[in-house]
C-alpha cells in the first residue's frame, strides 16, 4: 500500500493546525497591546491601499517609457531598453506586493467577521444581538464590495505585464530602427490597457478609502 498520499495529506493538516494556531498567538499578542482586529483589518486595507498607488505609478512610468520607445525619441536604443526592462521588473514587484496584500486583508477580515458571528451569540439582550448582527451584515457587505474592486483592479495587471514582457523581449532581440517601427503599431493597444488598469485602480483605492471612514 502506497503510504504517500496518507502522509502528504496529514502533512498538509498539521501545516494548516500550525498556521492556524500561529495566527491565533498573533491575535492574542496583538490584543494584549490593545490592537484589536478591526485595526488590524484597517491597517491591512490600508496598505492594500497605498500598494495600489505604487503599482498605479510604476504602471504610469513604465507607460512613460513605452511612449517613448514608440515615438522614436529615444537616442540610444540600447540605454531606452534597459530602462524599460527596469520599468518591467518594478511593475512585477508590485503587482506580486499587491496580490499578497490584498491576500492579508481578506484573510484578516475573514477572521475578524468570523469572531463577529461567534460574539453575537454571546448576547443576553435580543435588541443588541439584532443590532450586532445587521452591523455584520453591513460591513461585511462594504468588504466584499472593497474586495471585488481590489481585486478586479489586480486582475488587469497581468495582461498588461504579458504586454509589457512581449515587448520587452521583442526589443531584447531587435535592437534595431526596423524593430521600433514594427513595434508601433502596438503603442495605442498596450496604452488602451494601461489606462483601463490606471482607471480601475483609482476606482477601488476610492472603495478603500470609503471602506476605511467606516472603521474610524
Amino acid at each position: 500500500m502506497n503510504r504517500m498520499p496518507v502522509r502528504l495529506g496529514l502533512l498538509a493538516v498539521l501545516l494548516a493546525t500550525l498556521f492556524v494556531g500561529c495566527q491565533s498567538a498573533y491575535y492574542d499578542v496583538m490584543e494584549k497591546f490593545g490592537i484589536e482586529k478591526r485595526d488590524l483589518l484597517k491597517k491591512a486595507v490600508t496598505r492594500a491601499r497605498d500598494q495600489q498607488k505604487e503599482a498605479g505609478g510604476e504602471f504610469k512610468d513604465a507607460l512613460t517609457r513605452l511612449q517613448e520607445v514608440y515615438g522614436g525619441t529615444g537616442t540610444d536604443l540600447e540605454k531606452t531598453y534597459s530602462k524599460l526592462k527596469s520599468n518591467l521588473e518594478r511593475c512585477e514587484s508590485e503587482a506580486a506586493q499587491v496580490r499578497t496584500r490584498i491576500k492579508d486583508m481578506d484573510r484578516i477580515a475573514s477572521d475578524l467577521f468570523a469572531e463577529w458571528e461567534g460574539e453575537i451569540g454571546r448576547f443576553s439582550n435580543p435588541a443588541f444581538a439584532t443590532d450586532s448582527r445587521r452591523k455584520l451584515s453591513e460591513t461585511r457587505d462594504k468588504y466584499q464590495q472593497l474586495s471585488a474592486s481590489l481585486r478586479n483592479a489586480e486582475s488587469k495587471m497581468e495582461p498588461v505585464l504579458r504586454s509589457f514582457q512581449d515587448n520587452v523581449l521583442y526589443l531584447k532581440h531587435n535592437l534595431n530602427a526596423a524593430a521600433i517601427g514594427s513595434l508601433r503599431g502596438e503603442s495605442s493597444r498596450i496604452e488602451a490597457q494601461i489606462q483601463t488598469l490606471i482607471s480601475e485602480m483609482n476606482s477601488s483605492i476610492a472603495e478603500a478609502d470609503a471602506f476605511i471612514k467606516t472603521l474610524n
